[in-house]
């Protein structure tokens, strides 16, 4: 894949680097700052876009505002969003109402390569990536809307969807059958009244449905 990095910090950069090349894929460009990062993006039009939440040049949301902008402006590329704590309403303004090609993980998450780059393939395939410390933090929160409806397993289910796994992947996870899966999914479905669309179309609605609720319910 050809991908741009935006972070501020030269040697967390450089890392990022190295490991991606080591991994076969091309880093086109680098970028220190969201300015940057915008104008790389336009100049490569990379697949993948790997940036920091907080750059300069307000060191606040600098990146997490530019990733937003490359979604809109550049549809076909991929973003993923690292954050050095967790900050769920970052991360479902960044989604915002499509939940595809996209992720958001902590920089911890870096540590474990492998699941670092099975995120960038789901987030280049099309999928999403949600950090498991938001998804649990969100669904530790009590709801009192569509999601009191899911049984606790069911939302486990949905918790690991909006992760941005597959059935197989979740059966993996949670140590049952892929047939257990399907059931459950097309259970929480069918709960959550999204019915009618192609699999994968309605899987990417609850993963929405269960970020809006979450937002819904944050304190503020």
């Amino acid at each position: 894949m050809r991908i741009v990095i935006a972070e501020d910090q030269a040697l967390l950069r450089a890392g990022l680097v190295r490991l991606l090349r080591d991994a076969g894929h091309d880093v086109v460009a680098e970028a220190a700052d969201a300015p940057d990062l915008l104008r790389k993006v336009r100049g490569h039009r990379p697949d993948i876009v790997i940036t920091d939440v907080r750059m300069p040049p307000d060191n606040t949301d600098d990146g997490l505002r530019a990733a937003r902008e490359i979604r809109r402006l550049h549809p076909g590329t991929g973003v993923i969003v690292l954050s050095q704590y967790v900050m769920e309403r970052a991360a479902v303004d960044l989604i915002g109402d499509d939940a595809s090609g996209v992720g958001y993980l902590l920089k911890d998450r870096v540590a474990d390569f492998d699941a670092f780059i099975d995120a960038i393939n789901r987030v280049a395939d099309g999928g999403s990536a949600m950090d498991p410390d938001v998804i649990s933090r969100m669904l530790g929160r009590r709801s009192t809307d569509m999601l009191d409806r899911l049984t606790p397993r069911e939302r486990e289910v949905l918790g690991l969807m909006a992760e941005g796994r597959s059935n197989r992947g979740i059966a993996q996870a949670l140590v049952v059958t892929d047939d257990a899966v399907e059931k459950h999914v097309k259970n929480l479905l069918r709960k959550l009244d999204i019915t009618g669309a192609p699999t994968d179309h309605r899987r990417v609605l609850a993963v929405l449905t269960f970020l809006g609720r979450a937002q819904a319910s944050e304190p503020r």
